[in-house]
């Protein structure tokens, strides 16, 4: 069953299209991340599926039903945390947690509800301090309970693990691949790992389009690019060399003396390599095939 439906969005600020005709659904149960350059329309299309703002063309269903029909009905079954993450800083966690259970008017016991958020979002060790003395990592843990309290079906996370320092990003995304497995979940990111680590699919915007939308184990297809290769050399060697090596499209340096080559498709370059560094009397310390990574399927369908 289909739990998100976006029938042909268009959203305009101006003249500025920030959505393009967007059109895709998800079903119940996945884990789905959008990803897209600032400004490609991934906050502006959770806006309107959250139904703070309208489209100017298109609709977008909630469990069938449509958002702007029935904005109390549809967001009843939402949880949302927006990308700067509002909240009220001289209240207390568990006083703020009680105030937003109360407004969606469940059947939950507010201490045992909020108790349980607490635990689930590992906010126990502050949880008697106010918001505002929170760090970065405990506020964005405050405004991921507050979208969990009211138990909703669809969990709409918009950049949920910004500024998070390694060991926050490790804690947020358990936490997220865990309720992955009973709720349907959007989050948009600018992390790759993050795409590779939690989500079952990606959807990628670019200016305001839709430009992929797959399974992330498929996505390295929908690129159509080639095959990349790892190599590192004892000397140093000028990009514009490894550029002119026959089926080499792109070429990137990643650290002193180790190169990235991307090759057409279905080439393999290793010959050609190991001939450029004889001919060029160089030492090769390493040669490796490379699988695409996350962040060269994005560069390379937003790249126009």
């Amino acid at each position: 069953m289909k739990s998100i439906e976006i029938k042909e969005v268009t959203k305009l600020y101006g003249k500025q299209k920030a959505l393009d005709n967007v059109t895709f659904d998800i079903g119940k149960g996945e884990i789905v991340g959008l990803l897209g350059p600032n400004g490609a329309g991934k906050s502006t299309l959770m806006k309107i599926i959250t139904s703070f703002i309208t489209p100017n063309t298109g609709t977008v269903l909630i469990n069938g039903v449509d958002v702007l029909e029935d904005e109390l009905s549809t967001r009843a079954v939402i949880g949302y945390l927006p990308e700067n993450n509002p909240l009220y800083p001289e209240m207390y966690i568990s006083e703020y947690l009680a105030f937003v259970l109360k407004m969606y008017k469940t059947s939950f016991n507010p201490k045992s509800r909020v108790d349980e958020m607490i635990d689930l979002t590992g906010l126990t060790p502050e949880r008697h301090k106010k918001i505002g003395a929170l760090s970065k990592g405990y506020r964005q843990r405050v405004g991921l309970a507050q979208a969990l309290i009211h138990d909703p079906e669809i969990l709409i996370l918009d950049e949920p693990t910004s500024g998070l320092d390694p060991n926050q990003l490790v804690d947020i995304r358990k936490i997220i691949t865990e309720l992955g497995k009973e709720k349907t979940v959007i989050l948009s990111t600018h992390i790759m790992q993050e795409v590779e680590a939690v989500c079952d699919r990606v959807v990628i915007f670019h200016k305001g389009k839709l430009v992929a939308d797959d399974h992330t184990s498929n996505l390295w297809k929908v690129a159509g690019t080639g095959n990349y290769y790892e190599v590192e050399f004892k000397e140093e060697v000028k990009a514009a060399l490894l550029s002119a090596l026959p089926f080499v499209t792109n070429v990137s340096l990643q650290e002193k003396g180790s190169w990235l080559l991307e090759a057409k498709k279905g080439e393999d370059i290793r010959e050609a390599v190991f001939n450029f560094a004889t001919e060029k009397k160089l030492h090769i310390l390493s040669l490796s095939q490379s699988e695409q990574s996350m962040e060269e399927v994005f560069r390379s369908l937003t790249r126009k």
